[in-house]
């Protein structure tokens, strides 16, 4: 699969949640098991006024609805930053099997910086982690639009 394809999709994703609504700029997008998008989506926090609004959450509900399962045990999920423990919880709860991200998240992040919760040997549920696509883009976006915050 082309996940560098998928992840300049997730970042422009995030680019538009960012202009659009103030959201911290965080894009994914689900890929079905031939590698064609089956959802996209930003983090839509601000937006909603909702906490549990990261992008992979918007997502995972996207990609549930069309294909009529909660099952999403043949996609791969691809976000432009780490997941935190909430996403990583949900990532799990979904069956996606294969998680690739961009930037590591070295304050909340739960799939190898600060914890591991995606292949703790005590969970259900393995998922294998790709890390580092388009890593630098992805941190640069949001570097950016914290430096413009501040």
């Amino acid at each position: 699969m082309n996940y560098e394809r998928a992840m300049r999709v997730a970042l422009e994703r995030a680019k538009f949640g960012a202009t659009a609504s103030g959201d911290v700029p965080v894009g994914a997008v689900i890929l079905n098991k031939a590698g064609e998008i089956v959802s996209f989506g930003s983090n839509q926090r601000e937006l909603l006024k909702d906490p549990l609004g990261h992008a992979e959450i918007v997502v995972i509900k996207a990609a549930a609805r069309s294909i009529c399962s909660w099952r999403l045990d043949e996609c791969t999920l691809v976000v432009t930053l780490e997941p935190c423990v909430m996403c990583a919880g949900a990532i799990m709860a979904a069956r996606i099997p294969r998680l690739v991200f961009g930037a590591w998240d070295e304050k909340a992040g739960a799939c190898g910086s600060v914890w591991d919760l995606i292949r703790d040997p005590r969970a259900l549920h393995k998922v294998e982690v790709i890390s580092g696509v388009l890593e630098q883009e992805c941190a640069q976006l949001l570097t950016q639009f914290f430096a413009q915050k501040r």
